[in-house]
């Protein structure tokens, strides 16, 4: 679903407790603020065996990958946190600006924007739609924004967006297997991310996807960041509430748009389709395109570790 393409197409921590719980939802909404603070926790290096015999191709085979270790965010980059990035550099992200004229194009599609999932109807099955006006502050493009989502992920950023996000702060995007060793954490991964009692452990959708998501988890969209238990090194939403990027590439060496890999599975991500809700699971992604589902976290390996205990 490349934004320069004729068509849309389907597109222990030194500084948190290590399997923190999540925090507590309102009593009167039921609704999950999201996780305080914005820190960064430690991922101490192994060896694992990363990939799995695949649920899908791209998944395999199997191979043994050793990771230094390094910090990593506690959980995605939110709306606030981008905001202050841009406020301090007036940085344009790639959905606010023009796209080019390319011939042939819908009208709509010459506009800035971006993808947006929409539930498909009997007159229009498409899952997908080019929202002009669609970018970080509206997520959406229907003028809806982001006013009391501070503290929800950022979504409708590109790949070059988060990487300038990241040089300002003087960190870096994770590549695969260091994103894929801190989504394990040392734990087998399970087919899908529900407790002993079946309860899920992170946004992702119960239902017939694309028809309606039953909301079982308490989210039919993204949800505040660390509404979900963190994992053993502290980590929260590795798994579910909105793919994240990658700096390792991926795809046809002969694609038309340079091609990024992205982790976690998202909202959108089922037991009756994609089903990529583990961290094996790798999903292929134009790095020139941001959607309203993906999004993205940072790891610094120059920080030095923490003390010895």
């Amino acid at each position: 679903m490349g934004r320069h393409g004729p068509a849309l197409v389907i597109l222990c921590a030194a500084v948190a407790a290590c399997g923190d719980a999540a925090p507590p939802q309102d009593g009167a909404t039921g609704v999950c603020a999201g996780r305080d603070g914005d820190a960064m926790v430690w991922v101490p290096g192994g060896t694992f065996t990363m990939g799995e015999e695949p649920r899908y191709p791209e998944e395999g085979p199997p191979r043994e990958v050793t990771v230094a270790g390094f910090w990593m965010d506690a959980h995605e980059v939110t709306n606030d946190q981008f905001a202050a990035f841009v406020a301090a550099t007036g940085y344009v992200t790639m959905a606010e600006r023009a796209p080019p004229a390319l011939p042939g194009a819908p009208p709509a599609m010459l506009e800035p924007g971006s993808a947006v999932f929409r539930v498909p109807t009997r007159e229009d099955r498409s899952w997908w739609r080019w929202a002009p006006g669609a970018q970080w502050r509206d997520p959406a493009g229907d003028g809806a924004g982001i006013a009391g989502q501070g503290r929800a992920p950022v979504v409708q950023v590109a790949y070059e967006d988060a990487a300038a996000y990241a040089a300002w702060a003087g960190k870096a995007l994770p590549d695969e297997a260091q994103w894929e060793y801190a989504a394990r954490a040392g734990a087998q991964a399970l087919p899908e991310p529900v407790d002993d009692e079946g309860k899920p452990r992170a946004n992702y959708y119960q239902g017939a996807f694309p028809a309606r998501d039953l909301g079982t988890d308490g989210f039919t969209g993204r949800a505040p960041v660390g509404c979900f238990a963190a994992n053993v090194f502290g980590l929260h939403d590795m798994i579910g509430n909105v793919w994240e990027w990658t700096t390792t590439s991926g795809g046809r060496a002969d694609a038309s748009e340079p091609v990024g890999v992205i982790k976690g599975g998202s909202f959108l991500c089922a037991a009756n389709y994609c089903a990529r809700y583990r961290p094996a699971a790798r999903q292929f992604q134009e790095r020139t395109l941001g959607t309203d589902h993906i999004g993205f976290r940072l790891i610094d390996t120059r920080r030095p570790p923490p003390p010895a205990r």
